[in-house]
């Protein structure tokens, strides 16, 4: 029997059964198989497949939707991966073109390398912001700021919900409500009884990642990612708005250095919703 063309093979939507096929296709590509960051977003958002009829996955995609349920105002698009064998075919583009059809007049936003951006751009992404990937071992400092910072608890949950959604300018509850589950610390910060700003750190491969970061200011931002230095010894990594020069400018002066560049893109709106003032880091940029 004759292999079907690519073109004929069907776009299919992915579940948590196809984490081990996802993360052989990060494999493939020269990525980090990053089984658990697949695995949430598996089940946080909704993944796009292609099989490959000689087993696994030609292609893998997955868009995280938010807003009230069935009615989502923004959806992310992240983890766009073609298999090296099936690559400057197509496939991507078909891929994505499902996917943006698929959420009609809802504005799309995603992270795009400098190798992704000429395709987004050609499905009618625009350009509307950068994000600088560091990492490194932070190194403390003197006292780094006078905010109360501490860990999160389940009664915290709903405050940081609310605090999310002001800033974030659109409800991720889905989202939010699995970081307790996903991350290995989750703290806030305080004053006078009321949450200024909070944080994750979830593991990936020998990191931990720093996100989501919201923050009232540079200070609070500066605050909450000491003490989550504090209770790792892992090296810390995060994606960090371009437009937050001081807080780029403290991470690196505590050892962490440049790593690479993200264009922020979007389609149907001309900017994100929300207060990029008090956004300092994405979850992931796959999830926005």
């Amino acid at each position: 029997m004759p292999t079907p063309s690519l073109a004929a093979l069907p776009i299919r939507p992915l579940t948590p059964r196809d984490l081990s096929a996802c993360a052989d296709l990060s494999e493939d590509r020269g990525w980090p198989r990053e089984e658990r960051k697949w695995g949430f977003l598996l089940t946080a958002g909704q993944g796009y497949g292609i099989d490959d009829p000689q087993g696994g996955l030609v292609a893998a995609c997955v868009i995280t939707e938010y807003g009230s349920p069935g009615h989502p105002e923004l959806g992310a698009v992240g983890m766009v991966l073609v298999a090296e064998r099936h690559a400057r075919q197509g496939v991507g583009r078909r891929l994505l073109r499902h996917v943006v059809s698929g959420m009609g007049a809802t504005p799309l936003t995603l992270h795009a390398t400098a190798n992704g951006r000429p395709l987004y751009e050609e499905l009618g992404f625009k350009v509307t912001g950068r994000a600088e990937m560091v990492r490194g071992r932070f190194v403390p400092g003197r006292a780094e700021s006078r905010v109360a910072t501490r860990a999160a608890n389940a009664e915290d949950l709903p405050a940081i919900l609310r605090l999310d959604e002001e800033v974030f300018g659109t409800d991720r509850t889905p989202l939010i409500t699995r970081l307790p589950a996903f991350a290995d610390q989750l703290r806030v910060a305080e004053e006078d009884g009321r949450l200024i700003g909070y944080t994750a750190a979830w593991p990936n491969m020998d990191t931990h990642v720093v996100g989501p970061l919201i923050a009232r200011d540079t200070e609070t931002a500066r605050a909450l990612i000491a003490a989550l230095a504090a209770h790792t010894d892992r090296p810390l990594r995060t994606d960090i708005d371009v437009r937050h020069e001081e807080l780029l400018a403290w991470a690196k002066e505590h050892g962490l250095a440049s790593v690479a560049f993200n264009d922020v893109m979007t389609y149907g709106i001309t900017e994100l919703p929300g207060d990029w003032t008090r956004r300092f880091a994405p979850l992931t940029v796959a999830a926005g």
